[in-house]
């Protein structure tokens, strides 16, 4: 069995801020791979759903951002899922918009979220990492978290939130390298096979080769 959490703040308020990218995550997996109706459970809402054998629980904490790890210590602890079965899907400002990276333990780089599930639970689980992007100065870093993603945002948002949903089986089956395949090919799909090939320049005869063109030919290439 995995837990699977996304980190974010509730209420509608805080829906479309970059801080709640990773219960964006989990309502996209739930919506896409016809898991159950959302309901509250553990200080939070819960989830289920199955890939293939494994068991997956779905968990976004409802008590805010600094207080996330007390929601995943719960469902852990009740479905007695070791630590190294649980995923957290977060919000991460040094990596580019669009950016996804996998890590597993490690310290929690000052994200409040990473901070109280350290505490709660211990640091050895893996992490989903979603590039947010930084507003270039740690003052400003707050209130930019703290705000919705612009209309800018939308594409990339949408194709990392789908490539996510795409691979999110492969992720819980421990193969991490298709799963960021999976939403590469989203973000950066490869160019199509069809795409018909850039002429190539005619070849330049050599200084010493033979120039059988007419005197017309010669006079309509001078003035081309």
């Amino acid at each position: 069995m995995k837990l699977i959490t996304g980190l974010g703040n509730p209420g509608a308020q805080y829906a479309g801020h970059r801080h709640n990218i990773g219960f964006m995550a989990l309502d996209r997996i739930a919506d896409d791979h016809g898991f159950s109706p959302w309901r509250s459970k553990f200080n939070g809402l819960v989830s289920e759903g199955r890939f293939g054998p494994d068991k997956v629980v779905l968990l976004k904490p409802q008590t805010f951002m600094n207080d996330s790890g007390r929601s995943v210590q719960a469902a852990s602890a009740f479905h007695k899922i070791d630590v190294a079965d649980v995923i957290v899907f977060h919000d991460e400002l040094d990596l580019a918009p669009g950016k996804v990276r996998l890590k597993t333990g490690g310290g929690h780089a000052g994200h409040n979220g990473l901070r109280s599930i350290h505490a709660h639970l211990s640091p050895e689980y893996d992490r989903v990492r979603l590039g947010i992007g930084h507003p270039g100065h740690k003052d400003r870093v707050a209130g930019y978290v703290l705000h919705d993603f612009a209309k800018a945002d939308q594409d990339w948002l949408d194709d990392v939130l789908r490539g996510i949903s795409d691979g999110i089986a492969e992720l819980v089956a421990g193969h991490g390298d298709r799963f960021l395949n999976a939403i590469a090919q989203r973000v950066a799909p490869p160019r199509s096979s069809t795409t018909a090939p850039k002429p190539k320049p005619a070849p330049t005869p050599p200084d010493n080769a033979e120039d059988t063109r007419s005197a017309m030919q010669k006079l309509m290439d001078r003035f081309k």
